[in-house]
């Protein structure tokens, strides 16, 4: 019975059961009546054009029906969670959308949103289907979107950056799999090809001889269609573009290996290599894993971010609380904040005052005290009062807004550093398989034997085969990503290592990443005698920082503090606490608070640049502290080790200039700026890169996200807010300096192993290709010594290991 192809989908079926339309000046045939109603749509629509774009050979899935109903897209609870509204007012969504194939089915979905009425804007991202469509509610709903995408064949879904990780995880497992199949499949085959050896050498009887290559044919046909099959789908676009990949050359050596063994078995006129097939494909895979297990999780780290934030706010009018959406809050609009509250919103204080912690955006870790008139910035946390405020911006034009969207361009503008092997894996692909050719040819032509020629060939792409080069970079970063690890340091990407390497200058942030972000205290000034235990007492009954600070003090300086029960223990919003002992007034907290109580207070020069804790008794004030953030342990000795790699260390602070020098000075770092805030950063590390510079930063607040991305190589503290750790390429897991010296040592070391991988390889290749090409060496020694050059690789990469015990 003839088979014919549906005229839309493309899919064969037997003629006898497709529809025929003679609507058409040449009759058309299609499978159901879903392909009938797109090909008529885009006909009546001038979208014909989208046929000849998709080419004869690509097929579509036919149009599904009975999908769920769609009127589900319209209800409030979706549109609050999935779709914004933009500055113009419009509505916006990303969607996934199913069943794109290829760049036409990108064209077709463009051009047929496009055509509807209502709709402002798509723009559809090929490589992993999201699209962002813009419309006008008014005019069309979402409902009738995602009916156009059905309707021409596709499917849509909001997207939730879950789905991405899911899709990831899905491919970590599939390669994982598929190098188990093929690590079995080399480990046991290569006992195999040991007896092969063995007998090549010393004699062996043709049936045992053909028992074992029909058990290395089992073992090597999985690793090879399974495994390797991510060569012959990148082999495939490789020529589909016109471009010869390491893919290409890895799938023909191994293709035409086994394919020649396949010949040899059945023949039994030649040896066969079957555990070169097993190898060529194991080993180079395992690369190729190493990629895909290191690469950053594609999950889109602003909508994570952004979902953290509040998304209601509460709005006052008159008498009136309104629970309402950030988006929709106006400017003028009064919103009150309550002790715990995320700040969402730029404003005003018009009525109340407290603390509110902005380590959050500026990394600081004390609070700021904040009254009517001050401003208070989105991405703060209010500590301790109710405050409201009015807002001066929208929520889009906020400050946290403003942050997220630079922190998005300064994404993409992150340089793409491609690895040494890659920069010449095309080329060398391309001349292995020429040379290759032309061995066949010649070798043809001097013996009059094809098969003589096409060993000489195999010998020439097997010994050539890029193991040693594939293996260069991978296994190098492997070694150098496991004994980072091991010291508490995280290369989210191998490719990092190679990057930071060839960074020159290291930009630091101050407050927790050289030193602790815990204030303690520096400095005190005793008034007056008084018993220690009172001031325990009451700054134990606070969880204000500074007053931790206090205690802890006190707690390791004094030998004996005796429990006090004090009474009415009261704490003053955003500026400390009140109690009362047998009769006396204590009070600790600001300069603020004392002056309020009448307090006359008098800072010695030496607390001048600190921040200060005064206590009081009855009115008098008996002692003055002053605090400090201390260096984390090892931080002068660190970055001094740093200085000795010919590195150029600069401090950013947003901290004022009195504490930032003091800081500076201790640790031993010449270069340093003051008073910094987010986008100050960033723009210094831009200008130093403008000068050629190739920076690393290390930072661990909100307030350093800017400045991460902006720099060739970004490192998080562990411990440091969400978002840096997320848009970071290094985490330092345990917040030591010294874990910053040990990255470069390790990352410094593993380049110019990759470097000398690489060298060996070429070296190799230069020395072993005209024996080949010669016929000198047979297909059996060619895997050998390919071999060989694989383990001399995997050798020098160990060498790593040892680095930091010489360092």
């Amino acid at each position: 019975m003839s088979k014919r192809r549906c005229d839309h989908c493309h899919l064969e079926y037997n003629a006898s059961v497709l529809l025929q339309d003679t609507t058409f000046e040449t009759p058309k045939f299609f499978c159901c009546k879903g392909c009938q109603g797109v090909y008529h749509l885009l006909k009546d629509e001038g979208l014909d054009t989208f046929y000849a774009k998709m080419g004869d050979e690509t097929t579509l899935e036919p149009p599904k029906v009975n999908l769920d109903d769609t009127s589900r897209f319209d209800l409030d609870g979706f549109i609050s969670k999935y779709v914004k509204i933009n500055k113009e007012g419009l509505n916006e969504i990303a969607l996934i959308i199913e069943g794109i194939h290829c760049s036409a089915c990108v064209w077709l979905n463009e051009k047929v949103l496009s055509k509807q009425e209502g709709i402002v804007e798509v723009s559809i991202n090929y490589t992993n289907h999201k699209a962002k469509i813009v419309w006008d509610g008014a005019v069309i709903k979402l409902s009738q979107i995602i009916e156009t995408i059905r309707s021409i064949g596709y499917n849509a879904y909001p997207y939730d950056p879950k789905s991405g990780e899911e899709r990831a995880t899905a491919q970590r497992r599939e390669y994982y799999s598929k190098l188990l199949v093929g690590v079995f499949s080399t480990m046991n085959v290569m006992w195999i090809a040991i007896a092969q050896y063995a007998g090549y050498f010393t004699g062996m009887e043709s049936n045992i001889k053909s028992i074992l290559n029909f058990a290395e044919f089992i073992l090597a046909t999985p690793t090879l269609f399974y495994t390797g099959s991510v060569y012959f789908k990148g082999a495939y676009y490789g020529i589909k573009h016109r471009y010869v990949t390491m893919d290409f050359l890895v799938a023909t050596g191994a293709t035409l290996t086994y394919v020649f063994s396949l010949y040899a078995m059945f023949t039994r006129s030649a040896e066969v290599y079957f555990d070169s097939v097993t190898m060529i494909i194991t080993f180079v895979f395992a690369g190729k894993y190493l990629e895909v297990l290191t690469k950053k999780k594609a999950v889109d780290t602003l909508d994570a971010f952004g979902s953290a934030m509040p998304s209601e706010v509460m709005i006052i009018k008159g008498d009136e609380k309104i629970l309402t959406s950030v988006d929709s809050v106006e400017i003028g609009e009064i919103i009150e904040v309550r002790a715990g509250d995320k700040v969402a919103i730029d404003g005003l204080i018009v009525e109340g005052e407290g603390s509110f912690d902005l380590s959050r955006l500026n990394g600081e870790s004390i609070p700021i005290l904040s009254q009517k008139g001050d401003k208070i910035l989105s991405g703060s946390i209010c500590l301790d009062s109710v405050i409201r405020y009015q807002a001066t911006n929208t929520f889009s034009s906020s400050m946290l807004s403003k942050l997220v969207t630079l922190l998005e361009d300064a994404m993409n503008k992150k340089p793409k550093i491609e690895k040494l092997a890659n920069q010449i894996s095309g080329y060398f692909s391309r001349t292995i398989l020429f040379l290759a050719f032309s061995t066949l040819l010649f070798w043809f032509y001097q013996s009059g034997s094809f098969e003589t020629g096409l060993i000489v060939a195999i010998s020439v792409i097997v010994i050539a085969c890029p193991c040693a080069l594939s293996l260069a970079t991978p296994v190098a970063t492997l070694v150098g990503l496991g004994l980072a690890a091991k010291r508490g340091i995280l290369f989210k990407e191998a490719g990092f290592i190679e990057s930071m390497a060839k960074c020159d200058t290291l930009v630091l942030d101050k407050t927790g990443t050289i030193t602790k972000g815990k204030p303690e205290v520096v400095e005190t000034a005793y008034v007056q005698s008084f018993d220690r235990s009172l001031l325990y007492a009451l700054v134990s009954s606070s969880t204000h920082p500074i007053s931790q600070g206090i205690a802890s003090f006190l707690k390791d300086s004094e030998e004996s503090l005796h429990v006090k029960h004090l009474e009415q223990v009261k704490t003053v919003e955003a500026k400390g606490v009140k109690a009362l002992f047998e009769g006396h007034t204590l009070l600790g907290g600001n300069a603020k608070m004392m002056y309020e109580e009448g307090v006359e207070l008098h800072i010695p020069s030496t607390l001048e640049p600190l921040s200060h804790y005064f206590f009081a008794i009855d009115g008098n004030l008996v002692a003055i502290f002053g605090l400090r953030d201390s260096l984390k342990e090892g931080a002068r000795e660190s970055i001094e080790a740093l200085k000795k790699l010919g590195l150029e260390i600069v401090m950013l602070s947003g901290d004022h200039l009195s504490v930032t020098q003091a800081i500076a000075k201790e640790v031993g770092i010449e270069v340093y700026e003051a008073a910094l805030l987010p986008h100050e950063k960033a723009d210094y590390i831009e200008a130093l890169r403008k000068q050629g510079k190739k920076v690393v930063m290390a930072g661990d607040g909100i307030n350093d996200t800017l400045a991460l991305s902006q720099s060739e190589i970004a490192i998080s503290m562990g411990s440091g807010a969400d978002v840096a750790v997320d848009v970071s390429d290094v985490v330092l897991t345990n917040d030591s300096v010294n874990s910053l010296y040990e990255a470069f040592v390790i990352a410094r070391k593993s380049l110019r192993v990759v470097k000398e991988n690489l060298l060996f390889s070429l070296l190799y290749n230069v020395i072993t290709i005209p024996l080949a090409m010669s016929g000198h060496v047979i297909p059996l020694f060619a895997a050998l010594s390919m071999s060989l050059s694989s383990l001399v690789v995997v050798g020098n990469s160990m060498r790593i290991k040892n680095v930091l015990k010489r360092s």
